[in-house]
Parts: structure tokens; C-alpha cells; sequence
């Protein structure tokens, strides 16, 4: 499982002009899915997403994590987090899971963002042609690997 992590002011997601998912402050979150992932692997990163100290402290040290803000999570699947631009110009997305075994997995992944923040966790709309807006605060932005953490 692949994430980017954005710290944003606000953001929202767009399907065919109507916003479907919105925030203020917290994390815009682009997740991207094998066709072989773990449940732990969506544990891990729930949890990772929901306690990393992003948000800054009295002093402004980054040392606050969104849920101790009380700040939201925006959850946008993106299978693209699996290109690989190896070959040719063209990418390829041959490494991403299908629908069928993405779009659940998105859904368990949300459930457990959910869970962990102790708050609905809105998204965009599986599989649409979706616009994503934001402003990035920091700018902060993050990726996240749960095969490979860095």
C-alpha cells in the first residue's frame, strides 16, 4: 500500500462539479493498492497516518498528530501511486490492484482511518474522474510506503 500524505488547510474532492468530500484542517490522504495486500499492511498505515506528528506545538514544532488537533482526514483512492515509468514514456499501472480488489480494500482502509481518528472520514468517489482541491499547509507532504517504510 502506497499513500501520500498532504497537511492541508482545507480540501475537498469533486465529482462532475459537486463536492463530494470536504475538510478543514488535517490530512488529504491519495491511497494506492496492490492486488496482494495485507490486512496489516491498511493496519499499519491507519494507524501510522493517524498519530505521526504533522501539526505543530505551542513551541511550532511539528509534534502533534491530526487526531490530537481534532483535526479530519480526506480519503482519495489513486491507483496512479503504482506507475511504473520504466519502460517508455507511457506509464504503467500494471502493480495497482484491479477494481474489484481495490475498491474494497479502499473501503476497509477508510473503516480503519475511521476507527483510529475516532470520526467519519470522508472521501471521493471510487473509480470517477475526480478533481481534488486543497490548500497544502507548509507545505507537508509525505509518501508512504507500508512495504518499504522509510
Amino acid at each position: 500500500m502506497r499513500v501520500v500524505v498532504q497537511r492541508v488547510r482545507e480540501a475537498f474532492v469533486a465529482v462532475d462539479g459537486e463536492k463530494v468530500g470536504k475538510i478543514g484542517a488535517g490530512l488529504l490522504v491519495l491511497a494506492g493498492f496492490e492486488a496482494d495486500e495485507r490486512m496489516e499492511d491498511l493496519d499499519w498505515m491507519a494507524g501510522k497516518i493517524v498519530r505521526m506528528r504533522l501539526f505543530a506545538d505551542e513551541a511550532g514544532v511539528m509534534n502533534r498528530s491530526v487526531q490530537e488537533i481534532g483535526g479530519e482526514i480526506l480519503a482519495v483512492s489513486q491507483f496512479t501511486l503504482y506507475a511504473s515509468v520504466k519502460k517508455g514514456n507511457r506509464p504503467s499501472w500494471s502493480r495497482a490492484a484491479p477494481g474489484p480488489v481495490s475498491a474494497p480494500l479502499f473501503e476497509q482502509f477508510v473503516a480503519k482511518l475511521s476507527a483510529a481518528l475516532g470520526k467519519p472520514v470522508p472521501t471521493g468517489v471510487f473509480g470517477a474522474d475526480m478533481q481534488v482541491s486543497l490548500i497544502n499547509d507548509g507545505p507537508v507532504t509525505l509518501t508512504i510506503d507500508s512495504r518499504a517504510p522509510e
